[in-house]
């Protein structure tokens, strides 16, 4: 069935029957030249936007006058007169009108809507979205192979290198620390503190800019003063970067300054059969560890050292997950690395505690010039108010997901860090000046601005 649909507009107020209503609109229609007229039906809009029949309108009740404002009548609704041309080779169809809108149209607007919130919101939360589905896209290392580590006070250095299968030495070996520097002025003093019982030489490298290439002081040369305890051990070293040199990868330039230790551990007399630790500022491996390493034998040449991985302060700690720290009895073929080098990694040997800074200005120098300072997606992460919050909530600072490879580890760390009140095995200097230090301990979350 095909049809037309025409409106006309009459006031109900006139009119007692649906009768009557029909012959002033036929009338109406007629006079208007729709003369070959088979079919029609006559319909009116409710309250609610629906075309009704108007057939099957209460219409009885309506005329007699009885509670007309509670009906769905409406004076001066429009009506309209659907004119019909019935085609005698098909059987009519009902044909349902409605003054909604289109279906189309809406998912139409709706899709213009969405869909560009939706980009806006992909880029904006990509990398959020990215290590979400990383157990999908990356694969985790080869698992390692995790030595025991026995260790209890006033148990003989004998006893404890015939625990790990090796033996004691006749002679401890040469330790030298080597680690890279860029501003962790606290940490460092605490690792030196503890270290410098065993250690040999203390080799520190820093660069005048970060890795991203911004120009930064020499931390360390213009606060050696405070180390002077450990003055006849120390090897400084600075990375110089030409102030034409182009910004590049921060990544290749980190490699390139660690490159340059491999000079710099020559220059501090390192020679073979010497032990050397390749870390970082903040991986700092306890002293007991130091001591077992330098004095057995049968140690293997290259070892990782899994260290307890700490956010903020030794109030958060995470896990054991952090492993680059590397001691390698050195040999020929020795260089500086912190990747992997080996599939051995000694269990539970020492600290390693990111962003364990005493100033608010000291964790935006690190979110800005470290190797990740993509991560710094909007100005406000860096805001002293917002950084604070968040060291003392345990939560992360680039509003990032933890690093997994399994769906049950990511939902596992998702959220804040759990807080820990243990202080328990930590650096002996940072407890023996708890005071000074009480940002990094239970409960000292506030920072200096």
């Amino acid at each position: 069935m095909e049809g037309v649909v025409i409106a006309r507009k009459v006031d109900l107020s006139l009119h007692n029957s649906y009768q009557e209503l029909k012959d002033t609109l036929v009338d109406m229609f007629r006079r208007s030249g729709e003369e070959n007229v088979e079919s029609y039906n006559l319909t009116y809009q409710d309250r609610e936007g629906d075309w009704l029949l108007a057939g099957d309108v209460p219409w009885r009740i309506y005329a007699g006058g009885q509670n007309r404002q509670n009906h769905d009548w409406q004076p001066s609704c429009l009506l309209l007169l659907l004119v019909t041309e019935v085609l005698h080779s098909m059987a009519p169809r009902p044909l349902r009108l409605t003054s909604r809108r289109s279906p189309r149209k809406f998912i139409l607007i709706l899709l213009l809507i969405l869909v560009p919130i939706s980009v806006i919101a992909i880029f904006d939360h990509r990398q959020k979205i990215s290590y979400f589905f990383r157990p999908l896209w990356d694969t985790p290392l080869p698992p390692f192979h995790h030595l025991p580590h026995y260790y209890a006070e006033n148990v003989s250095m004998d006893q404890l290198c015939r625990l790990h299968g090796w033996s004691l030495r006749s002679q401890p070996r040469r330790v030298f620390d080597a680690i890279i520097f860029s501003n962790e002025l606290d940490l460092l003093e605490i690792r030196w503190r503890e270290l410098n019982p065993y250690v040999t030489k203390l080799v520190i490298l820093e660069a005048n800019t970060t890795f991203t290439g911004i120009p930064k002081p020499l931390f360390f040369a213009s606060n050696r003063d405070r180390f002077s305890f450990a003055e006849g051990k120390i090897v400084h070293g600075v990375f110089t970067v030409g102030r034409t040199s182009p910004r590049g990868d921060p990544f290749v330039v980190e490699s390139q300054q660690r490159g340059s230790m491999n000079q710099l551990l020559i220059r501090a007399g390192i020679s073979t059969g010497d032990l050397v630790i390749m870390a970082d500022t903040d991986e700092i491996p306890s002293l007991h560890t130091i001591k077992l390493l330098q004095s057995c034998e049968g140690v293997p040449p290259v070892l990782h050292l899994e260290l307890r991985q700490y956010m903020y302060s030794f109030e958060f700690p995470i896990d054991y997950s952090s492993w680059r720290t590397t001691a390698q009895i050195y040999g020929p073929g020795t260089r500086y690395r912190h990747s992997r080098v080996t599939d051995l990694i000694l269990s539970d040997a020492g600290w390693h505690c990111s962003f364990c800074f005493r100033h608010l200005r000291e964790f935006v120098f690190k979110m800005t010039g470290y190797s990740h300072a993509d991560r710094v997606r909007h100005k406000e992460f860096l805001h002293y108010s917002r950084i604070q919050k968040l060291i003392c909530d345990g939560d992360d600072l680039f509003d990032m997901l933890p690093e997994e490879f399994s769906f049950r580890e990511l939902i596992k760390k998702m959220g804040p860090i759990p807080k820990s009140a243990s202080a328990v095995h930590l650096p002996s200097y940072l407890l023996e000046n708890a005071e000074r230090y009480k940002f990094l301990l239970p409960g000292g979350c506030l920072r200096s601005s």
